[in-house]
């Protein structure tokens, strides 16, 4: 019983492992050999995994794919997987039961590639310019993770990646989006998902192509550059689409032009074109797309805001606007009809403090650069007290029918006009006649402001010129007044007949002192004649009386 004992503590003494199963990874369907070398030991040896036992000798009946390769001599047991498997991904320990022996632990970590990588709507993916959109590359079933890389025509991009665990909690399967924002040139480019882990190292991928729809992309062009007006001028629309395009049509200022359903429109350019812009629209099944041009068209002023006429009081301001189109760009310039002055470069004309002087035309001119010129007029009328503009100094004849003309511009027009000269007064409101006198009013111009009194002396007498003549007028805005002197013109006309061989001459004195000769008519023989010739020379003198007088003689 002693010696038993003692054998006994020698065995247990002397065994050893002089080889542990150590960890390892391999790829699915790859051959697994652990190790297991027992030194001085000949008794029972098994593995374990995962804690349970697989049996006891070389063949494991259970394990079909699972083997003790025994040699005998070298305490030698190690254990070969055929083909592993996912089911194989276990921890392994080798056991000397009679010896009390257990190896360390072993981790047998499997290794399984992901399928081939999925991209969702490949191999073509059909997009729509300018709608964000995201690339989804999936890898299932690897072990560990797939790591997902996304390449943009062969260049490195970043994506998104999510992770989901599998029913087995040992393989995954791994997600990864890619934020893509296509535009009109990303029809035809390459994205690629490539899935690795450490059972493919190298990699497995995928790409798909993009298929970008848009609308069509378009460019306007126009030839020649510059025209002048009524010249032709070709507009060409180039476009490209995906899907192909379907149609044109053209239009101006927003008008369509009916029958324009070509690439290419030839029209003659007027100054319009200059303001309203030519268009051309482009669809094809995913939208249209409208672009615009305008046509440098020369032409000369186009009056497109008319002065208005104004009416102010004295003393106020005002602007006037006038406004012209031309091109190339064109000079504009304001001034008062009868001066050269210029008062203005702009569209505006801006009077401050206007006086009665300043009432009147005022003309807006428009110049365009070796094309043409274009003016109008327009009328400032400012209202104010009566102006008086007759001659301070008038003329009459003794004996003759006289006038004493006051020309009163007024706007507005005067409401009162009194005469006063000597002791007399006039005014129409009182209505009286005064003894050789009378007033009438009368307005020279139909469409001016003026109005004319004219005070009418009948038989003028000395003492008319040796009197002053007041002629004051009142509107709203006050009174206008002038004094006017009347000063006496040449002498009666003196007439000579002289009656020489039946002839009358007759020989008149003007009021400047010039002899005037005129032959009347040669006369007969009776007194009756000669009274009817008397008769002509008297209204011949008349008439060369009123030809003094600024009249025009005919006969």
């Amino acid at each position: 019983m002693v010696q038993k004992c003692c054998l006994m503590t020698i065995i247990l003494w002397t065994a050893r492992f002089s080889q542990e199963p150590a960890d390892q990874s391999v790829v699915r369907g790859q051959r697994v050999l652990l190790s297991c070398v027992v030194f001085n030991y000949s008794g029972i040896v098994q593995w374990t995994k995962d804690g349970l036992a697989l049996g006891i000798g070389e063949d494991l009946q259970a394990w079909p794919r699972y083997r003790v390769l025994r040699v005998q001599e070298l305490g030698q047991y190690n254990l070969e997987i055929l083909s592993a498997d996912l089911s194989d991904d276990a921890q392994y320990e080798c056991q000397a039961p009679d010896a009390a022996l257990r190896s360390r632990r072993a981790k047998l970590t499997l290794l399984i590639p992901p399928d081939d990588p999925v991209i969702d709507g490949g191999p073509e993916v059909l997009l729509n310019a300018g709608e964000s959109y995201n690339l989804s590359c999936v890898s299932r079933g690897a072990k560990p993770a797939s790591v997902i890389e996304w390449l943009k025509d062969g260049l490195p991009t970043e994506g998104a990646v999510s992770v989901t665990v599998l029913p087995d909690r040992k393989r995954v399967t791994t997600r990864s989006y890619l934020p893509v924002h296509p535009v009109d040139t990303d029809t035809g480019r390459n994205f690629s998902c490539v899935t690795t882990n450490q059972a493919v190292p190298t990699g497995k991928s995928t790409t798909v192509t993009l298929n970008v729809h848009h609308p069509p992309t378009v460019t306007l062009s126009i030839e020649p550059r510059s025209v002048l007006e009524g010249d032709r001028v070709t507009f060409t629309c180039q476009a490209h689409a995906n899907p192909p395009i379907m149609g044109y049509r053209w239009a101006k200022g927003g008008v369509v032009l009916q029958g324009a359903r070509e690439s290419v429109f030839t029209t003659k350019a007027d100054h319009s074109f200059f303001t309203e812009p030519v268009s051309c629209l482009v669809f094809n099944a995913v939208g249209k797309t409208n672009v615009s041009i305008l046509v440098d068209v020369h032409f000369g002023p186009i009056l497109l805001v008319e002065p208005q006429p104004k009416t102010v009081d004295v003393d106020s301001d005002v602007t006037l606007n006038c406004k012209w189109a031309g091109n190339p760009p064109l000079t504009l310039t304001w001034f008062k009809k009868g001066s050269n002055m210029v008062l203005s470069n702009s569209n505006q004309l801006y009077l401050k403090s206007v006086s009665q002087a300043d009432a009147g035309q005022y003309v807006c001119k428009a110049i365009v650069p070796r094309i043409g010129v274009g003016e109008t007029e327009v009328t400032l009328t400012v209202n104010g007290p009566p102006i008086i503009s007759s001659d301070p100094v008038q003329y009459a004849v003794r004996g003759e029918r006289g006038e004493v003309k006051c020309y009163i511009a007024s706007t507005p027009p005067p409401d009162k006009i009194v005469w006063a000269w000597k002791e007399n007064v006039w005014e129409k409101e009182r209505g009286t006649l005064l003894e050789r006198y009378t007033v009438e009013q009368s307005r020279p111009s139909p469409e001016g402001g003026g109005v004319l009194s004219t005070l009418t002396i009948n038989n003028v007498m000395e003492s008319d010129f040796q009197s002053t003549y007041n002629c004051t007028a009142w509107n709203a805005f006050g009174p206008g007044t002038m004094i006017i002197t009347l000063e006496e013109t040449g002498e009666r006309q003196s007439l000579l007949l002289l009656h020489l061989s039946g002839t009358i001459l007759l020989i008149i004195k003007s009021p400047f002192d010039l002899p005037l000769l005129l032959l009347v008519k040669t006369l007969g023989h009776s007194l009756e004649e000669d009274s009817g010739s008397v008769s002509t020379a008297s209204r011949m003198v008349k008439a060369m009386y009123s030809v003094s007088r600024g009249a025009t003689l005919t006969y």
